[in-house]
């Protein structure tokens, strides 16, 4: 191919433009690496949670929508250059999963959620993911979201949020969650699995032992979770744990001691959400390299001192801002009014993950799984998908690195 038609594909690229399903052809990095990405989903209207709290049609576009700067030099608000799209919708899905896996994304980890009450936010996943007609380029997973749920959409500043959700289940409703994550799901091809098993991770484990009582029933529920996959014919379960040291969200609690209470649960691997839950922001704009940096300490901590393997995370940025009152004083009072990350550059970000490439390849015992934080976190600011400011660079970015 001459380098003039080089051009024309990369400019259709850049530009969006959609491309034909190329099914079952998801590259694989020449590192051996997955790369992985977490997706969170709130970017749709009809979530029936959403329209009996919110009004028919609220999405946190709306939030999105109405940002505004709150210091000198904040940029906000985001505009996504795909506009405000549904996500719930197959066609507007299959963009995502082709950009990508164009760019170098292995799979995306959907936050997912449910309750004692049932499922919240899965039109995504149900409608959006799995009616893609090219699904098949994208491994899917998920992570547990099992947080408790408060009203923060936008948030007061001097208003304690309302409890809506809470996190922690009864044993039954677990016994239900296995069961329909094992026949709706875990079968998928697109499921992502290693080493043959279904990954699943969980978000709190706080809350995941507030539902069971203590770390020994706990464990059973594992065990008995595991023992279900098994029975249902698949070869076993890859459980994760998020493992993080300070608490982001309001009701957030740490869980006691990872080093104990990972191997005492039976956890297979260990890893992290986003770089905040392990570096606390000391300035309103705390520079993207000072907080890399010290991630990377607790990284090489958690390496060493899990009885699992640890997989890292690369963050894009950090600015709840657009869930704070625009009305409200914006300081660092307590999630969503916090400090942000600065800097964050298409640059920073591209330095980051060769660092952590290069981190994970220089033990070669290691795991070769990393996974960025996020496909689409718009109203914490941490995005992949293009904005009109940066274009596609973050995915670049991950392109360059990972598939050169």
């Amino acid at each position: 191919m001459n380098k003039a038609l080089i051009s024309v594909a990369g400019l259709l690229l850049a530009l969006g433009c959609d491309r034909k399903d190329n099914a079952d052809a998801t590259a694989k990095n020449a590192d051996g690496i997955t790369v992985a990405c977490y997706y969170f989903g709130n970017y749709h209207p009809g979530d029936p949670r959403n329209e009996r709290d919110r009004g028919k049609g609220w999405s946190e576009w709306e939030l999105v929508k109405t940002a505004k700067p709150r210091f000198e030099g904040h940029q906000q608000p985001k505009v996504p250059v795909w506009g405000h799209e549904d996500e719930s919708d197959p066609a507007v899905m299959a963009r995502k999963i082709d950009a990508a896996a164009d760019y170098g994304i292995d799979a995306f980890i959907f936050d997912w959620y449910h309750y004692d009450d049932g499922p919240f936010l899965d039109a995504p996943i149900d409608n959006g993911f799995l009616k893609a007609p090219n699904n098949r380029r994208l491994k899917f997973a998920f992570m547990w979201a099992n947080h408790d749920w408060v009203d923060i959409f936008p948030a007061r500043k001097d208003k304690p949020p309302q409890l809506m959700y809470p996190g922690a289940v009864t044993p039954e409703t677990f016994g239900r969650i296995c069961d329909l994550l094992i026949t709706r799901y875990f079968k998928h091809p697109a499921y992502w699995r290693i080493d043959g098993k279904p990954y699943f991770s969980f978000y709190d484990l706080e809350r995941l032992m507030a539902s069971f009582g203590s770390v020994e029933t706990t464990r059973e529920a594992l065990d008995a979770f595991r023992a279900k996959a098994v029975a249902a014919g698949l070869p076993g379960l890859h459980l994760n744990l998020v493992a993080w040291g300070n608490p982001i969200l309001p009701n957030e609690r740490i869980a006691g001691d990872y080093k104990q209470l990972v191997p005492a649960l039976g956890f297979d691997s260990a890893t992290s959400y986003v770089w905040i839950h392990h570096v606390p922001l000391d300035e309103q704009e705390t520079d993207y390299n000072t907080v890399r940096d010290a991630y990377f300490a607790y990284a090489d901590r958690a390496t060493r001192d899990y009885a699992v393997p640890y997989f890292p995370n690369v963050s894009v940025g950090w600015d709840p801002s657009p869930r704070c009152h625009v009305s409200d004083p914006f300081g660092n009072f307590g999630y969503p009014f916090t400090n942000t990350i600065g800097d964050n550059t298409p640059a920073n970000f591209e330095a980051a993950l060769r660092m952590t490439r290069d981190r994970l390849l220089a033990d070669p015992d290691g795991p070769r799984i990393l996974n960025i934080n996020c496909w689409n976190e718009w109203t914490e600011g941490s995005y992949l998908e293009p904005d009109t400011r940066n274009g596609y660079r973050y995915l670049q970015a991950v392109k360059d690195v990972f598939r050169p």
